[in-house]
């Protein structure tokens, strides 16, 4: 049986990922009150019809606060009575989140009179700590519309091992912003720029005529050699240690020519392997 548990910020995307899941053959929960959550996980492994074997709950904030510090050895718990349970965790910037409130008019939920907006968010992400704390996925949604995250979650949840760690290589430009929440960051500003080419400027890392002019330059291929053996060498590691997932951040300037040719290498790398990997170039889209 496989419990997906949904949290994370007010406004962080939590609606949509349970979507996606309900799409993916789920049965979705929202708002489920944690004194029922281990009532649920019985429940559904004396189902005689098993017919729930796949289901996702969303729990938010409004939970009690002893409730979420429970979640942790709730979810070891259910682990020990062998169910697949896992938690995605959602977050978003603050701005961000102010602003999606703003746009949508929606009050959230743990705003009062002496509470303002930025110290509800700030209250909840505090809140919310244990469950992160436990997280196998969290996904920053500060830079993703709706139909990224549906594709992070389709792509990370449908048909995963739990013994394979799941690749996020995502492309991004170092002057707006270095992504939160990721494991490594990959800097590749010290490799020949395609923008001083004013016949390559307009065009991308996936463009041929950017790949030719980079792989023109003997560095490109040995940076690429030297990026390639080191995550060959130690995602085995990481799948050891327990991860299923793993997340790469490659930057250069602008994010649209060095760093995605890198990132469409390494994509192009590990899927021949028969990896999971899931390629974002966050500029790009």
């Amino acid at each position: 049986m496989k419990l997906v548990i949904v949290s994370g910020l007010s406004g962080s995307g939590k609606s949509v990922a349970l979507h996606t899941l309900e799409d993916l053959g789920f049965y979705c929960i929202d708002n489920l009150p944690l004194f029922l959550l281990r009532e649920l996980a019985q429940g559904l492994e004396n189902d005689p019809g098993k017919q729930m074997t796949k289901t996702a709950v969303g729990i938010d904030a409004r939970n009690q606060p002893e409730g979420l510090s429970d979640v942790p050895k709730l979810v070891r718990e259910m682990r020990s009575r062998d169910v697949d349970c896992s938690i995605l965790y959602l977050d978003a910037k603050p701005e961000t989140l102010i602003k999606r409130f703003s746009e949508t008019r929606r009050k959230h939920p743990l705003t009062a009179d002496d509470r303002p907006l930025a110290e509800a968010i700030e209250f909840e992400r505090t809140l919310l700590e244990p469950i992160l704390s436990e997280a196998e996925l969290r996904i920053d949604t500060t830079h993703t519309n709706i139909h990224q995250l549906r594709d992070m979650v389709r792509d990370h949840l449908r048909g995963s091992t739990p013994r394979q760690v799941s690749l996020i290589i995502q492309t991004f430009g170092f002057k707006h912003g270095i992504p939160h929440d990721v494991d490594f960051v990959l800097d590749v500003r010290c490799l020949p720029n395609p923008h001083w080419q004013p016949e390559l400027r307009p065009l991308t890392g996936r463009d041929a005529a950017v790949a030719r002019f980079l792989e023109s330059s003997p560095e490109v291929s040995e940076m690429c050699d030297d990026l390639t053996g080191f995550f060959e060498r130690w995602i085995p590691r990481f799948e050891a240690d327990g991860r299923s997932y793993l997340t790469i951040a490659i930057g250069c300037t602008g994010g649209q020519h060095r760093s995605v040719y890198m990132g469409e290498q390494l994509h192009r790398h590990f899927a021949a392997m028969g990896r999971k990997v899931m390629l974002r170039h966050r500029e790009l889209s």
